[in-house]
C-alpha cells in the first residue's frame, strides 16, 4: 500500500483521547475537527525537570531518500513500547513540497504523523497566517511610499519581499508598481515561499507573544536616502502582524499511527532557513514528555547546524542524543552508483560513500561533542555485506549502528535503536557551538565550512563583501549565521556528493533578519523561491467523489 493508504486503512483516536493520555484537558484544546488541535502553551503546568531532548538528523540527501522523518516518528513510538513517556516535535509541510517532488512532511509506511491528508494540505492555517502577516507588511511599505515617505524608504533599496506557500519560479523577480502615479512606486521586486519568510523564522524562534512583537518590530525592510535602516516597528505594523499570528503561535496536536502524541508547528526549509520546528513547541514537548524527539531538515550540515548553532543557543537547549539517519541506497549514490541500480549489491560504491555518513557522525561528536548513534533505515534490498561494511566503519570512530525498519514495523522496528537512545541520554555530554557569539561574521562563516562542511575555506563576491562592511557598522556582527545552500552536498556544489575536500564556498549575498536574530549567508545559486519539477506530484493528486484524497504519497 502507499503511505495514504496506510494512513486512511488505520483507525486513529480522537485527539482528545490523545490529549488526555498526556493530561491535557478538553478545556485546553482548541479544536480543528476531530483529529487536531491548538494548544495553547500557557495552560499547560507540570511540575517536572524538561525531558530529554533526542535530535534527528541525516546524511547529506539524495534522491534515493534517507527517511529522517519516519525514523523519528518510529523511534517515539519505539520509545512508547518499551514504557517511556515520550513526546514528538515536528515541523509542518509546505505545500511547495507537497505539489512539487519532495512530498510531505509525515513520515512513510507504518511510521506517519496523521491526518496527513490534513496536515501536508492546509492543516489549521499557520503557513497562511505566516503569508498573511509577511504580506501586510509588504503592503504597509508600498503604501507608506505612497502616502508621502515620511521615513524616506529608498524604493531601489526595500528588502522585503512577498511570499507565497508554493513552488512557483515566475515570481522569483517582478516588477510591480506599474500603471501610473495612482498605482504604485516602479520597482524591481520578487517573491519568496513562505517558508523562507522571517516571519517564519521569527515565529519559531519566540518566546511568547511578547518576544512575537518585539522580534516583529525588528525586522528590516529596508534602507532610508540615507542608507539607515528601516524596520517594521518604524512602520507601526508588528502589532497587526502579531494579531494575524494569534493562534498561529499555539503549537498543533496530532498523533502518529500508534498514537504517541505529536506537536506539530512551523516549518522553515533548512536550506534557506533554520529548519527546525517552533522553540515553543519543543519546551512545551519537552516539559509534558521524559523524552521529546524532533527532527531538523535536510542533512546534519544543514538543519542539525543550524539545530545546535541558531536554535539551541536562543533557546537555551542542550540535546542528550543525536540520531544520525542514512541508507545503504543512498550512500551508493554518494558513491557513484546508477541510481537504476541500487538495488544491487555494490560494495565498492558504498566504500566510497560511507565518508559522507562518517563526515556528519564525527561533526556531531567531535565539533558539538554529543553522543551519536547511526541509524540505517533499512531496505529490503540491502545485503549483510553492505551493512557489516558500515558498521564496521562507525566501528572505528566508535559510533554504534541500529538497524530501523520502522517503515515496515512501526514502533516494534525500533525497539533496538530507542533502548540505544535511552542509553545515550544517560551519559553526560560537553555540547558546544561550532562558533562564538564575539566571532566575527566572516569567522562564523569560515567556522562552519571548515570544521562542519569540511572545506577549505570561503570567497565572497563584490556584493557580499560591501553588505559584510553595512551589517558590521550597523553593529550585527555577534548574531548567528544562517548559511544557505544546497542540500545535495557538504559544498556549496550539489554535483560534489560524498565527502568533498579542498573546495571552497562562495558567498554572494548577505541580508539581515534581525526580527529572527542572524544573517543569512547565501551561497552559490541557492534561491529562496523553488520551482515545480517537468512532471510535478500534483499531477498525480486528485479527490474522488466521497471526497477521499488520493495519490498523495
Amino acid at each position: 500500500m502507499t503511505d495514504i493508504e496506510i494512513a486512511q486503512s488505520t483507525p486513529i483516536r480522537p485527539i482528545s483521547e490523545v490529549a488526555e493520555s498526556i493530561g491535557i484537558s478538553t478545556d485546553e484544546l482548541e479544536f480543528y475537527g476531530k483529529y487536531k488541535a491548538k494548544i495553547d502553551p500557557l495552560t499547560i503546568k507540570r511540575d517536572k525537570a524538561p525531558g530529554k531532548l533526542i535530535l534527528v538528523t541525516a546524511i547529506t540527501p539524495t534522491a534515493a531518500g534517507e527517511g529522517k522523518t519516519t525514523t523519528t516518528i518510529g523511534l517515539a513510538d519505539g520509545l512508547k513500547k518499551i514504557g517511556k513517556n515520550v513526546m514528538v516535535a515536528l515541523r509542518e509541510p509546505s505545500l511547495g513540497p507537497v505539489f512539487g517532488v519532495k512530498g510531505g512532511a509525515t513520515g512513510g509506511g507504518y511510521a506517519q504523523v496523521v491526518p496527513m491528508e490534513d496536515i501536508n494540505l492546509h492543516f489549521t492555517g499557520d503557513f497562511h497566517a505566516i503569508g498573511a502577516a509577511n504580506n501586510l507588511l509588504a503592503a504597509m511599505i508600498d503604501n507608506h511610499i505612497y502616502q508621502g515617505n515620511e521615513l524616506g524608504i529608498d524604493p531601489r533599496r526595500v528588502t522585503w519581499r512577498r511570499c507565497v506557500d508554493m513552488n512557483d519560479r515566475q515570481l522569483r523577480f517582478v516588477v510591480d508598481g506599474l500603471g501610473g502615479k495612482a498605482n504604485g512606486t516602479p520597482r524591481e521586486d520578487g517573491y519568496d515561499i513562505t517558508v523562507a519568510s522571517e516571519i517564519m523564522a521569527v515565529l519559531c524562534l519566540a518566546d511568547d507573544i511578547h518576544d512575537l512583537k518585539e522580534r516583529l518590530a525588528r525586522i528590516i525592510v529596508g534602507y532610508n536616502y540615507d542608507g539607515e535602516p528601516v524596520t517594521a516597528g518604524q512602520l507601526k505594523a508588528a502589532g497587526a502582524m502579531a494579531a494575524l499570528l494569534k493562534d498561529a503561535m499555539k503549537p498543533n496536536l496530532v498523533q502518529t499511527l500508534e498514537g504517541t502524541p505529536v506537536f506539530i508547528h512551523g516549518g522553515p526549509f533548512a536550506n534557506i532557513a533554520h529548519g527546525c520546528n517552533s522553540v515553543i513547541a519543543t519546551k512545551l514537548a519537552m516539559k509534558i514528555g521524559d523524552y521529546a524527539v524532533t527532527e531538523a531538515g535536510f542533512g546534519a550540515d544543514l538543519g542539525a547546524e543550524k539545530f545546535l548553532d541558531i536554535k539551541c543557543r536562543y533557546a537555551g537547549l542542550k540535546p542528550s542524543a543525536v540520531v544520525l539517519v542514512g541508507t545503504v541506497r543512498a550512500l551508493k549514490l554518494h558513491g557513484g552508483a546508477d541510481k537504476k541500480n541500487l538495488a544491487e549489491e555494490d560494495i565498492d560504491a558504498l566504500i566510497k560513500g560511507i565518508p559522507n555518513l562518517l563526515k556528519h557522525a564525527s561533526n556531531i561528536q567531535n565539533v558539538y561533542k554529543l553522543p551519536c548513534v547511526v541509524a540505517i533505515n533499512r531496505f529490503p534490498t540491502d545485503t549483510e555485506n553492505e551493512i557489516k561494511v558500515i558498521i564496521d566503519e562507525l566501528k572505528k570512530i566508535n559510533v554504534n549502528v541500529i538497524l530501523s525498519e520502522v517503515w515496515a514495523k512501526g514502533g516494534e522496528g525500533a525497539i533496538e535503536l530507542a533502548n540505544e537512545v535511552v542509553r545515550l541520554c544517560e551519559t553526560d555530554n560537553d555540547f558546544t557551538f561550532a562558533y562564538e557569539d564575539e566571532d566575527s561574521i566572516e569567522t562564523k562563516i569560515e567556522k562552519i565550512v571548515k570544521k562542519v562542511y569540511g572545506g577549505a575555506g570561503v570567497d565572497y563576491t563584490a556584493d557580499a563583501k560591501k553588505q559584510l562592511r553595512t551589517f558590521k557598522k550597523l553593529g550585527y556582527n555577534r548574531m548567528p549565521v544562517c548559511m544557505a545552500k544546497t542540500q545535495y552536498s557538504l559544498s556549496d556544489n550539489a554535483k560534489l556528493l560524498g565527502a568533498p575536500e579542498n573546495f571552497k564556498v562562495t558567498v554572494r549575498n548577505l541580508k539581515i533578519s534581525a526580527g529572527a536574530g542572524f544573517i543569512v549567508a547565501l551561497t552559490g545559486e541557492i534561491m529562496t523561491m523553488p520551482g515545480l519539477p517537468k512532471v510535478p506530484a500534483a499531477e498525480n493528486i486528485d479527490v474522488d467523489d466521497n471526497g477521499v484524497i488520493k495519490g498523495l504519497f
